[in-house]
């Protein structure tokens, strides 16, 4: 009787002992997209913000051309007048 208790110890105890080790490798597996999914935001918002520093880049460079056609138009009425 003491052999056959014994045995169903040890069985319960390897048991638990692989649902646990399965358990944490889940757990593992699990985060691995989590992860993920934060690397993929993080690539998101750096591509957000070199839209946007582009887009500010673009505009400033408009006004630029912007400032040198009202130079132009300037230089043109001054030589106008002369």
């Amino acid at each position: 009787m003491s052999k056959l208790l014994a045995a169903l110890v040890a069985t319960l105890f390897a048991t638990v002992s692989v649902s646990s080790f399965a358990a944490k490798h889940m757990a593992a597996e699990a985060a691995k997209p989590a992860e993920a999914k934060m690397e993929a935001k993080k690539d998101e918002m750096k591509d957000k913000k070199e839209m946007k520093k582009d887009a500010k880049d673009a505009k400033k460079a408009v006004k630029k051309d912007e400032m040198k056609k009202e130079d132009k138009k300037e230089m043109k009425k001054e030589e106008a007048k002369k």
